[in-house]
């Protein structure tokens, strides 16, 4: 019975995995897509969203089978709970990178100087995102910590990105309208951050049953 569980705990975080790698795509073609002008990238992280949205719906029906079926107690359970978590946070973060590439097929952002910073919070945000799901998947607490401690350089290349835009209004008065657009692609690399930083802080409670906001013990 117990290896049967075993087994079942290793798809659940196999498909973990594959909506992480899922995740680090959308965020990276809608990058690239923005530095580039490249709409055929942009339509890869629209058609990456959906795949993640399915992946969501089949996880959330393994972890739902692995509590209704195998009843787990203690460490198990908050493996399957805080997987059930993960899912919710890795789902956003496919919608915001489907909403970077809507933005870019949209206003038909050209890169700038004003972009750097921007690719810099997309490098970023994949390694949080790659490192979150790989703190879940060996249990490595000192791992989702760091992932924690590095959504601080996503927020302050955010407020890099929001100084130079303000520096390039206060310029050019004419380029109000890229502005803006960059400014709200720069918002979602920030909330994918924040969504990454949710995943590493459920990975804790997976590991010591302890969460920051005062789920557990």
């Amino acid at each position: 019975m117990r290896s049967k569980f075993d087994e079942q705990l290793e798809l659940l975080k196999t498909r973990l995995i594959r909506m992480g790698a899922l995740c680090e795509e959308a965020i990276a073609n809608a990058v690239k897509a923005l530095l580039n002008n490249d709409l055929a990238l942009a339509k890869k992280a629209l058609e990456a969203d959906v795949e993640i949205d399915q992946q969501e719906r089949e996880i959330e029906g393994l972890c739902l089978k692995l509590l209704l079926q195998q009843q787990p107690v203690a460490r198990d359970l908050r493996q399957i709970s805080s997987a059930l978590k993960m899912i919710t946070d890795l789902e956003r973060i496919g919608d915001q990178a489907g909403d970077i590439a809507e933005i870019t097929i949209q206003a038909k952002i050209e890169a700038a100087p004003e972009t750097k910073p921007i690719a810099a919070m997309a490098e970023a945000t994949i390694k949080m995102v790659t490192g979150s799901i790989d703190a879940f998947v060996r249990q490595d607490l000192e791992l989702a910590k760091a992932v924690i401690e590095y959504d601080d350089v996503v927020d302050e290349l955010f407020i890099q990105v929001k100084k130079d835009l303000i520096r390039l209004i206060n310029k050019d008065a004419k380029s109000g309208e890229f502005a803006i657009d960059l400014i709200m692609i720069a918002k979602y690399f920030e909330r994918i951050g924040d969504h990454a930083t949710n995943i590493a802080e459920w990975v804790e409670f997976a590991i010591t049953g302890r969460h920051r906001n005062g789920v557990g013990k």
